[in-house]
């Protein structure tokens, strides 16, 4: 006779709650946002560190001469000595160099499938709004009030919008918003209207600037 093998006990099995993992019901998240996340925000920590050396050469010489001063309206110096640029008491660029390696780390383990527990993603969607409405601030703040442009900012802008989108599309596709919402969402996300309307915001955006500087 053969030998006997006992089944499982899956009444050791830790049930999974709804609030530190995403619904069960929704499909894993793309893993094309992931890569755009990661992309983005690569570019955005190197555009982050430039900014951030620029920062402490204008501390020592605000009038020193940087490499993105092109004129007296796109120059990251006219920007960079302004209270906007220093926001909180040290160079906005700062935070970039916080953040960006915090989504380049979550890029990274959602291209390898890593499932992240819900409060996890939704916490990194809380944080990253506050940039994404910052960045857009900073712009109404360069374009209207300041009246210069700094590059290397605009770049930070464009990448932030761009990551937003992304991590939005992962926590609707990862049902982390309910799956009502992802119900939904999901038509419009077949369609990749999430893509089309980041691309529509960084067209205006565009304009905007062409239609005052250029």
């Amino acid at each position: 006779m053969g030998t006997m093998t006992s089944s499982p006990d899956l009444s050791d099995v830790a049930p999974q709650s709804d609030e530190d993992m995403a619904s069960s019901s929704a499909r894993p998240p793309s893993r094309w946002p992931f890569g755009e996340m990661l992309v983005s925000s690569l570019i955005g920590l190197f555009a982050s560190f430039v900014l951030s050396v620029d920062a402490i050469i204008l501390a020592a010489n605000p009038d020193a001469e940087l490499s993105c001063n092109i004129n007296s309206q796109i120059s990251c110096g006219a920007v960079g000595t302004t209270w906007q640029a220093n926001l909180f008491g040290w160079p906005n660029a700062f935070l970039g160099l916080v953040a960006e390696p915090v989504v380049i780390t979550v890029a990274i383990l959602g291209l390898a499938r890593v499932r992240f527990p819900r409060w996890f993603l939704l916490t990194a969607q809380f944080v990253y709004t506050l940039g994404f409405i910052f960045a857009l601030w900073l712009f109404y703040q360069s374009y209207f009030n300041i009246h210069a442009l700094c590059p290397w900012c605009l770049l930070v802008t464009v990448t932030t919008i761009l990551v937003w989108t992304s991590m939005t599309r992962v926590n609707i596709e990862a049902g982390n918003f309910g799956d009502g919402v992802r119900r939904k969402l999901e038509p419009a996300l077949s369609y990749n209207a999430d893509i089309f309307g980041s691309i529509l915001l960084i067209a205006i955006l565009a304009a905007m600037v062409v239609y005052n500087y250029a």
